[in-house]
């Protein structure tokens, strides 16, 4: 079917280096002695552990939870003994262990009861659970879970369904042969994401150097009576990257700051749609992809493999050239250097390259930086990597944001034209890696600071509610206070203590949230107290004062007289008198 075609800005072309790996059709890989089953296999959370060791699981055995919407579930490969859950080497540039289930095999490779399920009869938020519990998860590389980009935009209706089989990176051909030999299942694969996102076309997008694949998937269209169009679209490195697929099939550019389904499109792989088939009608969940083991090796291949296989026991079924040296998951572009090949293949792992000093040359030493301008030629993105080069290399961050480093796919595009010789991916990685630690550290700095605050916002609550009511407290202590009885003092009847009453209305009108004008208020209600209670105890105008207090208070003063001490100088004439009388005697 003829389609008018854009462009996208940038790009290359290197040597695909495709040949060698598609004379053979696709194997399969024995089963191994163990299996090492990274329960981390997706974009999101990681998997919670299902079984327990010593168990003995089914082939297609749920063994890893999905640990929220934005995660995908894991299985067992085949029927055995959990021997172990343990921290295992994972397929990552790092090396670093993740959490993993070691199986061993018993041969049998018994599967679990399975049921076919008919996607139509389902409500469509019930196709997207089953799709994350067995496990679908985008097979282009980014592994980022298929059921969360089936759900549409609720404002923007689905208009266009791109499906990738464009395999851009050199050397790999794992969706050329998918596409070659079971292009019917991945059609019916494509009506089911058609009917869950209500798009109104669908567009795959193939490569014109794949002839054998366009042609399969047009007979499987035409033999299924689907309306589908099968783009061949020009060789370029990366039309394979979603957005310039997106942009050279249906003309719209997919901005930075807004997803494709914001737009009316959405993309997926062509072996994300076939094993989201092989799940609904069939039962199957992913416990194995289809992997190209191609390079330096005698025998190049595509091989389907069991999750959780040891690399290096793939590799074995290539037989690798003695002058080996590296082995690189992914392509040349994109890919890295597998650390330890104890490593297992994981979901992620579309193809393994055996590489030599023949076929990957040593890099030549970098140079500095000229500002040619040839990266910014070829960015796909637009972007100016000379400038993200030096701002990186300063460790100037915030530059970099400025340029817009996330932006950056990592396709490589300008590594592979710089004529300095200088690994640009590589630094663009590390800042990205370094603003994402340092965001880390902010946001626990800032969960920190929350933290204090709120404890001392609460014992300052505390401390303002315990002074409110103590004001309130002693304020109602001295409104309610009465004068003593006559009987009891000396005072008259009329005579009435003093009441705090402006300290009381002043301590209740202050505000809890303010304790030290609080406790101001307190001190001074308790002096007004402490004052009304000395004038209580003073008559105001002694005329007032009856007979019998008068003689009462007479008889009081005659008894304080009686009781002061004597005038000194009769206290000394009684001393003479005393010492005269005691001479005598010496």
């Amino acid at each position: 079917m003829l389609a008018q075609l854009f462009g996208f800005k940038g790009g290359v072309k290197p040597q695909t280096n495709k040949a060698p790996s598609v004379q053979l059709p696709i194997g399969q890989a024995p089963l191994p002695s163990r299996l090492f089953v990274p329960l981390h296999q997706s974009i999101g959370g990681a998997p919670n552990p299902l079984v327990i060791v010593g168990e003995h699981v089914l082939k297609g055995q749920l063994i890893g939870g999905a640990d929220g919407w934005v995660s995908a579930a894991v299985h067992a490969p085949t029927s055995g003994t959990v021997l172990a859950i343990e921290e295992h080497v994972a397929a990552h540039p790092s090396g670093l262990p993740t959490l993993s289930v070691v199986i061993e095999p018993d041969g049998r490779d018994q599967w679990i009861p399975r049921t076919a399920l008919d996607h139509r009869s389902l409500a469509p938020e019930r196709v997207r659970e089953i799709l994350r519990d067995a496990g679908v998860v985008g097979l282009g590389g980014a592994a980022f879970p298929s059921h969360a980009k089936l759900t549409p935009a609720r404002a923007v209706p689905m208009q266009d369904l791109v499906i990738n089989g464009a395999e851009c990176e050199p050397f790999m051909t794992c969706d050329d042969l998918l596409m070659r030999e079971r292009a019917e299942e991945i059609v019916r694969g494509i009506a089911i994401f058609r009917d869950l996102l209500g798009a109104k076309r669908v567009l795959i997008g193939i490569e014109d150097n794949k002839p054998e694949a366009i042609s399969a998937m047009n007979k499987a269209v035409l033999r299924l009576a689907e309306d589908y169009a099968v783009v061949a679209v020009p060789t370029r490195y990366p039309a394979g990257g979603a957005k310039q697929l997106i942009r050279v099939l249906t003309g719209k550019e997919v901005p930075a700051s807004k997803r494709s389904t914001e737009l009316g499109v959405q993309c997926f792989n062509v072996a994300t749609v076939y094993t989201a088939y092989r799940a609904l009608a069939h039962g199957e969940p992913v416990i194995s992809r289809i992997v190209t083991l191609t390079g330096n090796i005698e025998q190049p291949r595509n091989w389907e493999v069991r999750l959780g296989t040891p690399m290096r026991e793939l590799i074995a079924l290539g037989r690798p050239k003695a002058d080996t040296d590296r082995y690189l998951m992914g392509g040349p572009m994109m890919g890295f250097e597998i650390p330890d090949l104890t490593a297992p293949v994981v979901k992620a792992t579309n193809c393994l390259i055996a590489g030599s000093p023949a076929l990957f040359p040593a890099s030549p030493p970098e140079m500095p930086c000229i500002r040619c301008g040839a990266c910014a030629e070829v960015c796909p993105h637009e972007l100016q990597p000379f400038e993200l080069y030096w701002f990186s290399r300063a460790r100037n961050f915030g530059k970099t944001q400025e340029y817009h480093i996330f932006d950056c796919i990592e396709c490589g595009c300008c590594s592979y034209v710089c004529p300095s010789h200088i690994p640009l991916v590589q630094y663009f990685r590390f800042a990205k890696s370094e603003i994402w630690s340092r965001e880390r550290e902010k946001q626990a700095a800032d969960a920190a600071k929350a933290r204090f605050e709120l404890r001392n916002a609460r014992e300052e609550r505390e401390q303002a509610e315990k002074a409110e009511r103590l004001a309130k407290a002693a304020a109602a202590r001295g409104s309610e206070r009465k004068p003593a009885p006559a009987s009891a003092a000396v005072l008259p009847p009329t005579v009435e203590p003093v009441q705090p009453v402006a300290a009381a209305e002043s301590a209740e009108a202050v505000s809890p949230s303010d304790p030290d004008t609080v406790r101001k208020a307190t001190i001074v209600a308790a002096m007004e107290r402490a004052r009304a209670q000395r004038e209580a105890v003073k008559p105001r105008n002694t005329e007032q004062l009856t007979v019998e207090q008068k003689n009462e208070i007479a008889a009081i003063e005659a008894r304080r007289a009686a009781l002061k001490p004597e005038p000194a100088a009769a206290q000394g004439g009684r001393a003479d008198s005393a010492t005269s009388q005691e001479r005598p005697g010496e």
